[in-house]
């Protein structure tokens, strides 16, 4: 089953001679369950394709399709509501509020959506994320790791449609960066969660199932590497 439809994807900064165009006609799609990499040099296009598929942009023209949502045709709060409730974003800063425990920094999201946390699936994430004696810690008390694991579960805790990662391992050393990408594997596996990841490493690219090559804004290579 398809759940992510990319078509004919266009994005321009700027006007006249100071129009930098970041993607030109970018299409393909993506199977529910699958993990992919999208890799490129800085300036390819790698973090803005990310950031239209997701919702947090607009692009110039072109389409987004996840599952049977037009992501684009969306108004304002109702892009707002898809944005929380179908993406998971990882972030290469973690992006945590310093104020609020790791348990707080996990759930925010559900609860800024009006709804209930699943405390299950909570408990199940805290265990999974090697948290649980962490839960009530801030975010200065916890290794970049740590961190990181915390935004991870941020991002799987609604059972998002797809999980997008901006280099989630660009600021951690080997080791931690080694178990970010167990997490997300084991998302993928045992959640059958829809993973894109951004990186430029091409060790970490290796671990995916699907490889996408960017530059220029345009795609120059798209190759499965194992099924």
């Amino acid at each position: 089953m398809t759940i992510l439809q990319v078509e004919h994807l266009c994005k321009v900064y700027g006007q006249g001679d100071n129009a930098v165009r970041a993607l030109s006609d970018v299409s393909f799609s993506v199977e529910q369950g699958e993990f992919v990499a999208i890799v490129g040099s800085s300036g390819s296009g790698k973090s803005t394709l990310l950031h239209l598929i997701g919702g947090v942009d607009r692009p110039t023209s072109g389409k987004v399709t996840v599952g049977d949502i037009d992501v684009y045709a969306l108004k304002e709060d109702d892009l707002a509501v898809f944005r929380r409730r179908q993406v998971g974003l990882i972030y290469q800063f973690y992006n945590l509020i310093p104020v609020l425990n790791v348990e707080e920094n996990m759930t925010l999201p559900v609860r800024m959506d009006g709804r209930e946390v699943n405390r299950d699936r909570l408990e199940e994430l805290l265990e999974l994320l090697k948290l649980k004696d962490r839960a009530g810690h801030l975010p200065n008390q916890l290794s970049g790791g740590q961190q990181q694991r915390v935004s991870i579960g941020r991002a799987l805790l609604n059972a998002p449609a797809l999980l997008l990662a901006d280099e989630p391992t660009g600021n951690l050393d080997t080791e931690n960066s080694r178990e970010v990408m167990e997490l997300l594997r084991y998302s993928n596996r045992v959640y059958a969660q829809t993973v894109l990841v951004i990186t430029h490493d091409e060790d970490i690219a290796l671990q995916a199932d699907r490889v996408i090559a960017l530059e220029d804004g345009k795609i120059i290579k798209d190759e499965v590497i194992r099924q």
